[in-house]
């Protein structure tokens, strides 16, 4: 019973929609699947693991996906856009477009730290999920284009054409994926890359390897 003089407030018990309801159960799936392929791999992430990790019946798990495979083929795309969000977060404010892209391949590496599970799920796609593999990459390499497109228009990139800018965006991919293997899981767990990576992905992307005419400004060639 409320004092006298006092002024009871009513609270309101917030109820999730059906539909949010599904996508809070659709996106614990998709958690728990990323988990799964992360340690067992795909071969080995079961309905039955799935859904255990996801809290869920298995009979639920078929009112989302009308198969494993489907799942599957979901997953890498679903986290990739998550990393594209994570990256545009970090990324959003920076110019110009060189700062920007260095700063994006910053985050890809901090995002490894976030979703350790990414690099496994991504390295295995392309056999066991390969309709997402190919989803991811589109999802990927058109927005990346376009942004090289946009600093084109700002004379901030000269002398590149549409299809050297594919093939670049592909390079960048590959370098990263192969850059993680190499440095953001060293004894197997995911690590801060170290800082020699990024002031050297840097160099490549603002100054380039190469100079025109292959001479250097001093007119020597530095030899090992």
């Amino acid at each position: 019973m409320a004092r006298a003089g006092t002024v009871r407030v009513s609270r309101k018990v917030e109820k999730l929609s059906r539909a949010e309801r599904n996508e809070a159960t659709k996106r614990r799936l998709f958690d728990a699947a990323t988990k799964a392929v992360g340690k067992y791999g795909y071969a080995e992430a079961s309905v039955a693991r799935i859904t255990e990790l996801a809290g869920v019946a298995q009979g639920t798990f078929y009112n989302y996906f009308e198969s494993r495979q489907e799942l599957l083929d979901q997953l890498l795309p679903t986290i990739g856009l998550d990393m594209l969000k994570f990256i545009r977060a970090r990324t959003a404010e920076v110019t110009p477009a060189a700062r920007r892209e260095v700063t994006g391949f910053r985050a890809f590496f901090e995002f490894l730290l976030e979703v350790p599970e990414f690099q496994r799920i991504l390295n295995e796609a392309e056999f066991f999920a390969p309709a997402g593999y190919q989803q991811h990459l589109d999802n990927i390499a058109v927005p990346f284009v376009r942004l090289l497109k946009q600093a084109r228009s700002r004379q901030e990139i000269v002398d590149y054409s549409d299809e050297e800018f594919e093939a670049l965006v592909h390079m960048f991919m590959g370098a990263r994926g192969y850059l993680s293997l190499r440095y953001a899981y060293p004894a197997g767990v995911a690590s801060p890359v170290p800082q020699h990576v990024i002031t050297a992905y840097e160099k490549l992307v603002t100054r380039g390897l190469f100079e025109p005419g292959g001479r250097r400004k001093t007119g020597k060639a530095r030899t090992s």
